[in-house]
């Protein structure tokens, strides 16, 4: 403790230095922490209007329906078998907590003057929204509460073919025996666009869906689960696919991370900020390595005094290496105070991305990335003093006296 108190006394003696070693150090904190508080809630929104306004946490398909998607295909729908074995899986996992069921087709969209392809998903309008609780939300007018002949267009469709809630369409389909069926809708309401597969998709009842095809029974190609907690998403994935009925029955389990393009951007913004970590440790590093150093130059005097009278090494060691893990600790608190009056100040933040517009941000200091961040300039801030508490503690004392 006696060497705490004298690295303590010697950095006030010092106190511009001190100061700007301390700022620099809260400087790659702040920023470290508050791109971690942006970043972070930036992936949380995407992947909340993701999962839960179109694609669900984990799906389930014929062996090859996913890699074949662009084409819509019909061969490969679930039978009422397969059904039958799914739901008895979901039913007894303990972390899902709702399913819906899809019936995907592509079709031509008709309104007498013009024509358009579409793709579509046919859904039990209930289940689908318990299973994506913010499907409603990008309802831009009308309503998400299809009945039978009733579609929700995809705006890019309402914009392009001037339509309406309320106006009748046709849509014609084929199916898997190659025969065409067509049938009059009415238009119940326009879903916004989101980023990624699915996000300019229609959806119909999925009775009506059935008509179109000519399907009998319960025959889907699309289930979605939504579990209970999102940590738990691949456990859970691992688990149905582990069931050696899965393989069986030649079904697929993806994740949305699979589904979704936006995982490369995660994954981008989880390197971008090891890549600012690494800065703040090179921040730090310099700059106790730096102050330690010419501490030791400017005291070479003093510290041949205490080797002269018989201080022990270690003690004089322990002193430079305290001297940084305070610099470290003091400039962490200050980083970490700025970042939370930054993140106080600003609040929520608005804007939008590509065609996604309202975009509302609420960046959060997380204790982890704290507590992390604080143990991390601690640690490199006392290997950083290790070399010249090292230098000092050898320093032979008759050649420090000369200088």
């Amino acid at each position: 403790m006696k060497s705490l108190k004298i690295a303590y006394r010697t950095l006030l003696r010092s106190k511009r230095r001190s100061a700007l070693t301390i700022s620099l150090i809260a400087v790659g904190v702040a920023f470290v922490l508050l791109f971690g508080a942006f970043s972070g809630s930036f992936k949380s929104y995407m992947v909340s209007q993701i999962t839960d306004s179109m694609l669900g946490h984990v799906q389930i398909h014929h062996l090859g329906y996913v890699e074949s998607l662009d084409n819509m295909p019909l061969d490969k729908n679930l039978k009422e078998e397969q059904l039958q074995v799914i739901e008895k899986i979901i039913t007894e996992s303990k972390s899902i907590e709702n399913y819906s069921y899809r019936l995907k087709l592509s079709a031509l969209l008709s309104n007498y003057e013009n024509s358009t392809n579409v793709r579509l998903n046919g859904i039990e309008p209930e289940s689908e929204h318990r299973t994506l609780p913010l499907l409603k939300s990008r309802i831009l007018s009308g309503t998400s509460e299809i009945k039978e002949g009733e579609v929700v267009i995809p705006e890019v469709v309402s914009k392009g073919m001037n339509l309406k809630v309320g106006d009748p369409i046709v849509l014609v389909a084929t199916n898997q025996a190659g025969s065409m069926n067509a049938i009059n809708f009415k238009v119940a309401g326009v879903l916004g666009i989101i980023s990624g597969p699915g996000g300019r998709d229609g959806y119909i009842h999925i009775n009506d869906a059935r008509k179109l095809l000519r399907i009998k029974g319960r025959e889907v190609n699309e289930i979605v689960l939504r579990l209970k907690r999102l940590s738990e998403l691949h456990a859970t994935a691992k688990s149905i696919k582990g069931n050696p009925v899965i393989a069986q029955d030649k079904l697929e389990v993806h994740t949305w991370e699979k589904l979704s393009p936006f995982t490369s951007i995660s994954d981008m913004l989880d390197v971008m900020s090891i890549s600012v970590q690494f800065i703040l440790v090179s921040i730090v590093l310099i700059s106790i390595l730096n102050v330690m150093i010419m501490s030791i130059y400017e005291r070479i005097k003093e510290i041949g005094t205490l080797s002269a009278i018989g201080t022990p090494s270690s003690f004089i060691a322990s002193t430079f290496i305290f001297e940084g893990i305070i610099l470290g600790f003091v400039g962490t608190i200050v980083g970490v105070t700025i970042s939370s009056l930054v993140v106080f100040g600003i609040g929520d933040i608005n804007f939008a991305f590509g065609r996604q517009e309202a975009i509302v941000l609420s960046p959060v200091l997380m204790g982890g990335t704290v507590v992390l961040v604080t143990l991390l300039v601690v640690v490199i801030s006392a290997l950083a003093s290790l070399y010249p508490a090292l230098k000092a503690a050898r320093m032979n004392p008759v050649e420090a006296l000369r200088s």
